[in-house]
């Protein structure tokens, strides 16, 4: 059975109850930004919303990608997970750990547990660093201090599809997809329990595409890794994961297994989205419905009231006044959709979508 066959038979077999802890645990996590105005004493005038109030689980081994448009607040949701930047408020477990409450020290041992991997894999590579160099550097930082073998060098390369003996050369001398090789490889070299990937692939050519992808798929079978994925791209999305988070203007609006999604989708923005997916088969693009968002995403600095899709939203025109004044008054919590108890829709009338 092939690696490809195997990730296939376990995503099709009934979740079976784990007495572990997820990998990671998310609850009402916020990430606002403050507006600042003024020319010499610079005064707090409002607050970017970026992240608000986003809660989700990844299990050990899986994949849960958290998908939308730019600028809804998925990279700034990764980073305030591995605390690269500081979240104003919420909850982050890694492995049954708060982050939130251990001191510098301990969360620096924690940071070998919980790596990146970057969109731009040239611009994450130190270009003065070989690669040998970049992937040592990781255990002299986050490491027993002791350092690394050329060895281990040799063996992490190899682990990604590079030669050993490219360990020596420096960065621009590599393709983009080799340099995101060498970030991968610099992101499992501590032997992590999670990773981030944000956008991956989205800054290389199709066929390498697949290859990264397939790569990825790979480690996460040998090494038990879980993966966030961060991407906008719903091809590449429907082939790697396992749950799927939509976000909106700082909220996940709508989550769910990968093929329930994308067979059912239930909130009308995720069915924007998939709409949007090109079909190969002609006959079926040419007949499918296309659902165009109308207007621009609103500012996060003044989110709309209620539920913020609404002035973007094709289902509201078809709704009564009385229905059309509670998604203006009242915020849609996610909770279980009509008989499905693993898909969580916020949306007040999403009974009305069909599917």
């Amino acid at each position: 059975m092939t690696t490809a066959e195997a990730r296939a038979q376990r995503m099709a077999e009934p979740p079976q109850s784990d007495p572990h802890p997820p990998t990671l645990e998310v609850v009402d996590l916020v990430k606002h930004f403050p507006v600042r105005r003024g020319a010499l004493l610079k005064r707090v005038v409002g607050q970017v919303r970026a992240v608000d109030g986003v809660s989700f689980t990844i299990a050990r081994g899986e994949t849960l990608a958290l998908v939308g448009e730019s600028g809804c607040g998925k990279s700034t949701t990764a980073r305030a997970v591995l605390r690269l930047m500081q979240p104003t408020s919420g909850t982050v477990r890694l492995n049954g750990v708060d982050l939130g409450t251990i001191d510098p020290r301990q969360l620096r041992r924690s940071r070998a547990q919980m790596q990146i991997v970057f969109q731009d894999p040239y611009a994450s590579l130190n270009p003065r660093m070989t690669v040998g160099q970049i992937l040592a550097e990781k255990h002299q930082l986050l490491g027993d201090g002791t350092g690394v073998s050329p060895g281990t060098v040799g063996d992490l390369l190899e682990r990604v599809g590079l030669s050993a003996d490219v360990a020596s050369r420096y960065p621009h001398e590599f393709s983009g997809g080799q340099r995101q090789r060498v970030g991968i490889a610099r992101a499992i070299a501590l032997n992590p329990s999670f990773v981030a990937l944000d956008e991956p692939v989205s800054a290389l050519d199709v066929s390498i595409q697949a290859q990264i992808i397939n790569l990825l798929e790979d480690l996460q079978d040998d090494l038990g890794l879980t993966y966030l994925l961060i991407a906008h791209d719903l091809s590449v999305v429907r082939h790697i994961s396992d749950r799927i988070a939509v976000m909106y203007l700082g909220k996940i609006v709508e989550t769910a297994g990968r093929d329930d999604l994308f067979d059912n989708p239930r909130h009308p923005y995720t069915k924007a989205l998939i709409s949007a997916v090109p079909v190969p088969d002609p006959d079926v693009e040419t007949t499918r419905e296309s659902i165009i968002l109308r207007g621009d995403v609103p500012n996060p600095a003044d989110p709309p009231s209620g539920c913020r899709f609404r002035t973007r939203c094709w289902l509201l025109p078809q709704l009564s006044d009385a229905e059309r004044r509670r998604c203006i008054d009242e915020v849609p919590d996610l909770e279980p959709a009509a008989g499905a108890e693993t898909h969580e829709v916020a949306c007040h009338h999403a009974g009305a979508l069909t599917s």
